[in-house]
C-alpha cells in the first residue's frame, strides 16, 4: 500500500482487512484507536482498492473491445460462438444473432464511456496545465460583473421612477443587458437539452467512495490527510456541505438559521426560472424577485472542473467560489458524478431526501462512515422531531393572519392546504390539553406527565387520520410556505414574533395595527419568551413543525409519538421518536457495493451488528469485524479496576448508594491520594452534571475541596458549550505553568461529565491527561419514557443474547459506549502514556469487562484493595518524573 511513511504493523493489517472487505463487497465494522493513524489507513487502503478496481475494469474493457474487433476482422458467428441450438430450441443463427446484438450493445456502451472519460481527463488536464484558460475565465467574469452592475443601475432607475435623462444614459447598454437577462433564462434550456459540450453534467457516476463523518472540522481534517497522502495528485475529490457552510451570497448568509438559508436559496432559484413568465403577466407583484448572482451554470461548471483538478477542503472551496463568482454548494454537486472520493457530513448521506436532493447515487458504490460510535443515535436523531406548544400556537397565529391578509389573492388549492395545516395545528394543541386561540404561556395543563402513542393512535385520537400527510408535506416543500410566512412576519409581525420589524416602511402601520389587534385578541398578552426557543421561533415555527409532520409519515410500528405535558401548554411538547433506525439504513446497505463503519472506539459492537445491520437485512455471514491494538508499548498505559477505597469502603455507585456521604467521602479520598502522586492533568468523569454538582457541594462542606486545591487547581466542565473552549485553555495554561515553575501545585484537576462536551472529540494528550478517572458506571436513566419504549420494542422484536434480555443488553451497551469514549481521551499518540482508573467493582464482571476496548482490556488490572493500586500508580509517577 502506498503510504507517506513506513506504516505501523497494525496499519498494514487494517488496510489489508479493509481492502479485502471492499473487494468482497462486505459490510465491515472497523475499530482503530485514536493515535493509530486511522484516517490515513482508511485513505490508503480504500484508494488502493479503488485504483486497482478501476485498472481491472479498464483491462476488461480493452479485452472486450479487442475481442469484438477480432470478430469483425472476419470470424463469423458460428466460428466465434460454436455450439448447437440452445435450450429453447432456436436455430444457431438466431442464438448467435441475439448474442452478437448483446455484445454490440455492451461494446457501444464501453466506447461511449471511454470517450466520456477521455474527454473529461483531457479537459481536466488542460485546466491543470493551461493558466491562460483561468485568466480568460476571470476576464469573462469581470465583464459579466460590469454588465450586472449596469443592469442593476437601470433597474434602480426604473423602480425609483427616475426621469427620462437617467434612462437615456443607459440606452446604449440596454439592448445588451436585456439579452443577457434572456440568456440567463435560456441557460436552463441548454442544460435540459444537453448540448454536446455540456453532456458531462448528466454523465454516469464513476465508481467512487463516499466518506462521511460527524462534524465539519473532522471532514476538513480528513481532506488534509488526503492532501498529505501519496494519492493527493491522482484523486478527484469533492467536499460537500450544507448551504450554511458553503453559501457565498452574503445577503443569504446573514439570515443565520439553516432552514431560512435553504428556503431563501431555493426561492432565488425559483425566481430565476419564473422571472420571464412573471414579467409577461403585466402585474407588478409585491414579492421581491431577487436572483442569486452566484447561480450561473457556466461559472459553476468552471468551479466543478477546478474542484476535480486539485484536492480542496471546504474552506478552499468557499474561497474559490468567491473568487470565481460561482456557487460552491451547487458547483460541488456538479462534481459528484466524476469524483472518485466524495467527502460529506452524516446528515447528507443518512437522510434519504437530502441524499436525493444532492444527486448522490449509492448504487454499487462504497460508503465509509467514520466516527461511527454514535451511528444508531445519529440515525434516530436525524429522523426524530419535536415541537413545543408555543411553536404550534405561534405558527397557527401567524398562518391565520397570513390567510386573512391574502385570502382574496390565494388560489383555492392554496387555501385548502392552509386550512388543513391550521386544522392540524389546532388538533395537535388540543392533544396537549390547550386551545390554539389562547396564550400558550397562560394555559395551565390539567393532566401533566408523559404519554406515548403509536403513530396511528395519535392521528386517530387527534382526529387527523383523514388528512393525507404525504400531500401536506409535499405542499409545504413545493410551495415554500414556511419561507413565505417568515417573510410575512418579518415585514408585518407583531410583538409575538421574535423577528425584527421593518420600521422604515411607514405605509404598513395600519396593517401592523390590524395584525396587532388580531394577536392581542387571540393571545390576551404576549407569551413568555423562553431563551432556548428563541432560535426556533426566529426561523419561523412552521419550519420546525414541517419536520414533525414529515416524521409522522413513518411506518406505524417503527416510531412513537410522545406527548410531554408540562405546567403550561407552551412548555408542553410533541415528539416523534424513531424506534427502528435500521429501516433508514437498509436502503444504504441494499444499494451499496460495500459499507464500512469505522471508529476509534466501536466496542461493544453487538448493537451495530444486531440493531442496525441484521435488522436492515444484512446476512450475518457478510459482516466483517476488525479491531486492532494500539501503537503504544504495553507499559505506557495502566488501566485499573478499583473495587474499594482507602478506608476499604466497597465502590458501587448505584442510584441507591452513590448519594451516601461515605461514598462521596471515599471518592474524595481517592482523588486526594492520586493528586498527591500524579503530576500534570487529572480528568475525573462523573455520570451526570447533577451528581458532579452534588459531590462537589459535599466536598466543599467537608473541606476536601481546599485539600485538593492545594495540589491541583480545580476546573469544572461548564454546561454551556460556548464556555468549554475557555475552560480548556485555562486548564492547559495552568498545567504548563505548574510544570515549568515546580512547587507544591503540581497541575490541574478537571471535573467532567460523561456524555458532555469533554467526553467526545477533545484530546487530553500528554500532560493534559496523565490520569483519567471514571466515577461509577454511567447507566442511562431507565425511567426515561423514550428509553423504556425502546427497551419494550427491543424485547418484542429482538432475540435474547446469551440468556440476557435485549433491553438489558442495550442498557449495558449504552453505559460502556459512554465509558469507552471517555477513557479513550487520554492516549492520543505513540509516545503518550497515562493511567485509567475505573471506580466501581462491577467493571470486573465478565459481561462488563469484555465490553472494554481490546487494547485496554488486555492491560487492565483488577485491584480489590486501594493499597496495591496506589503502589502501581506511584510507579507511573516515577516514570513521569524520571523518564528513561
Amino acid at each position: 500500500f502506498p503510504f507517506p511513511y513506513t506504516p505501523y504493523r497494525i496499519q498494514e493489517q487494517f488496510m489489508e482487512a479493509l481492502y479485502g472487505a471492499l473487494d468482497a463487497g462486505r459490510v465491515g465494522i472497523f475499530e482503530s484507536p485514536t493515535g493509530t493513524g486511522k484516517s490515513l489507513s482508511l485513505i490508503c487502503g480504500a484508494l488502493s482498492w479503488l485504483r486497482d478496481w478501476e485498472e481491472k475494469r479498464r483491462q476488461e474493457e480493452a479485452r472486450l473491445l479487442a475481442l469484438v474487433a477480432g470478430e469483425q476482422d472476419g470470424l463469423n458467428p458460428q466460428q466465434a460462438r460454436p455450439g448447437s441450438a440452445d435450450t429453447a430450441g432456436e436455430p444457431d443463427w438466431v442464438t448467435a444473432f441475439v448474442q452478437r446484438k448483446e455484445e454490440r450493445d455492451v461494446v457501444d456502451r464501453l466506447k461511449e464511456e471511454r470517450i466520456r472519460r477521455r474527454k473529461r481527463e483531457d479537459r481536466l488536464e488542460k485546466i491543470r496545465h493551461n493558466v491562460q484558460l483561468k485568466y480568460a475565465a476571470k476576464r469573462k467574469r469581470c465583464e459579466e460583473d460590469e454588465a450586472k452592475r449596469l443592469l442593476q443601475l437601470s433597474k434602480e432607475a426604473l423602480s425609483q421612477g427616475a426621469g427620462e435623462g437617467v434612462l437615456d444614459q443607459l440606452d446604449l447598454n440596454e439592448e445588451e443587458l436585456i439579452l443577457a437577462e434572456y440568456e440567463s433564462d435560456d441557460e436552463k434550456k441548454v442544460v435540459s437539452g444537453l448540448e454536446e459540450d455540456d453532456d458531462d453534467l448528466e454523465e454516469e457516476h464513476v465508481p467512487k467512495i463516499y466518506y462521511c463523518s460527524r462534524t465539519h472540522s473532522q471532514l476538513s481534517q480528513f481532506v488534509r490527510e488526503v492532501q498529505k497522502s501519496p494519492f493527493r495528485k491522482d484523486t478527484r475529490l469533492v467536499s460537500l456541505g450544507s448551504r450554511q457552510n458553503l453559501c457565498v451570497n452574503e445577503e443569504v448568509q446573514r439570515l443565520g438559521a439553516l432552514q431560512l438559508i435553504n428556503d431563501r436559496c431555493m426561492e432565488m432559484q425559483k425566481n430565476k426560472h419564473e422571472k420571464k413568465s412573471d414579467e409577461n403577466d403585466g402585474k407588478k407583484r409585491r414579492v421581491s424577485r431577487t436572483v442569486c448572482p452566484f447561480y450561473s451554470y457556466e461559472q459553476m461548471q468552471f468551479l466543478r472542473d477546478e474542484v476535480l483538478v486539485e484536492v480542496k477542503d471546504i474552506e478552499q472551496l468557499v474561497s474559490l467560489g468567491r473568487e470565481t463568482k460561482a456557487c460552491p454548494y451547487y458547483g460541488s454537486r456538479f462534481a459528484i458524478p466524476a469524483a472518485q472520493l466524495v467527502v460529506l457530513p452524516y446528515q447528507m448521506l443518512l437522510h434519504e431526501p437530502t441524499r436525493n436532493a444532492a444527486g448522490i447515487k449509492l448504487k454499487d458504490q462504497v460508503v465509509i462512515i467514520d466516527e461511527a460510535h454514535n451511528l444508531i443515535d445519529t440515525i434516530t436523531c436525524i429522523h426524530s422531531a419535536e415541537v413545543s406548544g408555543s411553536q404550534l400556537c405561534c405558527a397557527h397565529s401567524q398562518l391565520s393572519q397570513y390567510m386573512e391578509r391574502y385570502r382574496k389573492r390565494l388560489k383555492a388549492k392554496n387555501l385548502m392546504y392552509i386550512k388543513q395545516i391550521l386544522y392540524l395545528l389546532e388538533q395537535f394543541v388540543a392533544m396537549l390539553g390547550g386551545n390554539v386561540n389562547q396564550n400558550p404561556g397562560c394555559q395551565a395543563v390539567s393532566q401533566t406527565g408523559t404519554v406515548l402513542k403509536s403513530i396511528n393512535d395519535f392521528l386517530f385520537q387527534s382526529q387527523t387520520d383523514n388528512i393525507n400527510l404525504f400531500k401536506v408535506q409535499r405542499y409545504c416543500e413545493k410551495s415554500l410556505i414556511s419561507r413565505k410566512l417568515f417573510g410575512f412576519v418579518e415585514q408585518y409581525g407583531g410583538p409575538a414574533s421574535a423577528v425584527k420589524t421593518n420600521k422604515e416602511n411607514q405605509k404598513l402601520a395600519g396593517l401592523k395595527n390590524f395584525l396587532l389587534t388580531l394577536q392581542q385578541g387571540s393571545d390576551k398578552g404576549d407569551p413568555p419568551m423562553e431563551a432556548e426557543h428563541d432560535q426556533l421561533r426566529t426561523a419561523s415555527p412552521l419550519m420546525q413543525i414541517e419536520g414533525f409532520l414529515s416524521a409522522l409519515t413513518n411506518a406505524n410500528q417503527d416510531g412513537r409519538v410522545i406527548l410531554n405535558r408540562q405546567g403550561t401548554v407552551g412548555q408542553s411538547s410533541l415528539k416523534f421518536l424513531l424506534l427502528n433506525p435500521a429501516v433508514h439504513f437498509a436502503k444504504i446497505v441494499e444499494e451499496c457495493r460495500a459499507v464500512i463503519i469505522a471508529g476509534g472506539t466501536m466496542q461493544p459492537v453487538a448493537d451495530f451488528r444486531e440493531q442496525l445491520l441484521c435488522c436492515a437485512g444484512v446476512n450475518p455471514a457478510h459482516i466483517v469485524e476488525f479491531s486492532c491494538g494500539h501503537v503504544i508499548p504495553p507499559e505506557n498505559i495502566l488501566p485499573i479496576i478499583l473495587c474499594s477505597g482507602p478506608s476499604n469502603q466497597q465502590l458501587e455507585f448505584t442510584y441507591q448508594t452513590r448519594d451516601l456521604p461515605q461514598m462521596m467521602d471515599e471518592t474524595g479520598r481517592i482523588l486526594c491520594n492520586l493528586c498527591n502522586v500524579i503530576p500534570g492533568g487529572v480528568v475525573c468523569f462523573f455520570p451526570s452534571y447533577e451528581y458532579e454538582k452534588q459531590v462537589y457541594g459535599h466536598w466543599e462542606k467537608t473541606g476536601l475541596v481546599s485539600r485538593l486545591a492545594a495540589r491541583k487547581k480545580i476546573f469544572q466542565e461548564p454546561k454551556k458549550a460556548n464556555h468549554v473552549e475557555q475552560v480548556l485553555v485555562e486548564y492547559a495554561k495552568c498545567i504548563k505553568r505548574c510544570s515549568q515553575t515546580g512547587g507544591q501545585m503540581t497541575g490541574a484537576l478537571l471535573l467532567s461529565v460523561v456524555g458532555g462536551k469533554m467526553s467526545e472529540g477533545i484530546n487530553f494528550s500528554d500532560d493534559l491527561g496523565r490520569c483519567v478517572i471514571m466515577v461509577g458506571m454511567p447507566y442511562p436513566n431507565i425511567r426515561s419514557p423514550e428509553l423504556q419504549e425502546k427497551m419494550t420494542w427491543l424485547d418484542k422484536t429482538m432475540p435474547r443474547a446469551a440468556g440476557q434480555a435485549p433491553s438489558r443488553v442495550l442498557i449495558e451497551n449504552l453505559c460502556m459506549k459512554a465509558v469507552n469514549q471517555s477513557i479513550g481521551r487520554a492516549i492520543r499518540h505513540q509516545k503518550d502514556f497515562a493511567s485509567i482508573l475505573l471506580l466501581d467493582h462491577r467493571y470486573a464482571r465478565p459481561a462488563i469487562f469484555n465490553k472494554l476496548p481490546q487494547w485496554i482490556r488486555e492491560r487492565t488490572q483488577v485491584k480489590p484493595a486501594f493499597g496495591s493500586a496506589f503502589a502501581e500508580l506511584r510507579k507511573v509517577r516515577t516514570r513521569i518524573l524520571c523518564p528513561a
